[in-house]
């Protein structure tokens, strides 16, 4: 859930930062408000974020279009990628921030919102989505799609060497539908042979979350429909100059496939959301986020220092947000601020923006800082070998 600055023939330019930074804002705000029903909240703000939990499937999908078009982008070029830069990029943009929120929740008790916490070592593993119960660990559940994040950025750059190695070329293409129709099986399996018989019995869902929520397998569609993207938009470039004609046209129609998922996945654990409904939000996204990066669409014209910002802080955002809300409904709540309040509510958004302003100057930009030399000293050291 890493917003990631690309530099590749995918229009590098500050309008198509622009639009992306746009919907990493959206897919941050769409979880801080879905995340913040499980605290005390106003009722309007209870009844009009229930589709907030796409916004995780949005962060897939730009993950997968900004990871995926990185790695393409060099392949395009006749360039080698280069593996342990790339490593070294997503360990130095991911790990240090995470670590510390681990950290925290792990030695201060206090910080946690809901009891009790996963072993520890399932966060440093980034396997929490394995099979999560919700019933024996309720805190810092939402490392799970960074779990499932981190598992992607090492599948990837293993099948694109493996696909170099035995010369498939074009024929890799095929990866990505075998893998969407490997979902929909996996899914339709984990439903009715995992699930249904469990809903009926106890009609919770606890285990629909366990089993098709959070496993990898089950959630790769936003991913792929990234992966898709990256890849029309680098290796056919005929498509590409047709789609930059149709920005707003995609955009519209995004939102309108977003639309009818909503009425679709109103209940989650019916079948026909299990099945359908992760493949039809990650592609009405996946139309939103190629209109963005079209020069005819409007969030590709239009730039935002209010979504710039909110984009930059987007991962430490996701990281902290529940530790903040949690510790300032409890403060607050001590000095008669009602938690169900409107109040409440903007405390809990300038406690969070805080947090992760601290996280981001504290711990990100040190680190990040410390990766470019490294890199820095890389390149030296190459440049003096070629001469």
């Amino acid at each position: 859930m890493n917003p990631t600055p690309i530099t590749s023939q995918i229009d590098t330019d500050s309008h198509k930062l622009a639009g992306l930074d746009h919907l990493r804002a959206l897919a941050i705000t769409l979880v801080f408000f879905f995340h913040y029903r499980l605290f005390g909240h106003p009722d309007w703000e209870g009844k009009i974020c229930g589709f907030g939990w796409t916004g995780v499937d949005l962060f897939f999908v730009l993950s997968g279009f900004l990871i995926a078009g990185q790695l393409f982008a060099r392949i395009a070029s006749g360039k080698q990628i280069l593996y342990k830069e790339y490593f070294l990029k997503r360990v130095f943009r991911i790990l240090p921030a995470y670590f510390t929120v681990v950290i925290l929740y792990a030695l201060f008790p206090a910080l946690r919102e809901f009891e009790p916490l996963a072993p520890i070592w399932r966060y440093l593993t980034f396997t929490l989505n394995i099979w999560l119960n919700r019933d024996m660990c309720n805190t810092f559940t939402h490392a799970w799609s960074l779990c499932v994040e981190e598992q992607f950025y090492l599948i990837l750059p293993v099948i694109i060497l493996l696909c170099g190695y035995y010369k498939i070329g074009k024929k890799a293409a095929y990866i990505i539908p075998v893998l969407f129709v490997v979902g929909f099986v996996v899914r339709i399996w984990s439903w009715n042979i995992l699930v249904s018989p469990q809903i009926t019995i106890n009609g919770g869902n606890t285990v629909w979350l366990k089993y098709i929520y959070y496993p990898t397998y089950t959630r790769l569609d936003g991913l792929l429909t990234g992966v898709t993207i990256a890849g029309l938009f680098t290796f056919y470039p005929t498509v590409k100059q047709w789609l930059n004609k149709y920005g707003n046209v995609l955009l519209i129609a995004g939102s309108v496939l977003l639309t009818g998922s909503w009425f679709l996945c109103e209940n989650q654990s019916t079948f026909s959301a299990s099945v359908f409904g992760f493949p039809l939000v990650s592609f009405g996204y996946g139309l939103v986020v190629a209109g963005a990066v079209c020069p005819s669409c409007i969030l590709y014209k239009f730039k935002s220092k209010i979504t710039e910002r909110l984009a930059t802080l987007s991962y430490s955002i996701y990281l902290i947000h529940k530790i903040m809300l949690h510790v300032s409904q409890r403060v607050f709540g001590q000095w008669g601020i009602d938690k169900n309040g409107n109040l409440m509510l903007v405390i809990g958004i300038i406690s969070s923006i805080a947090g992760a302003l601290l996280l981001r100057y504290l711990v990100e930009k040190p680190f990040l800082r410390l990766r470019d030399r490294i890199l820095l000293r890389w390149r030296q050291r190459k440049a003096l070998v070629v001469a």
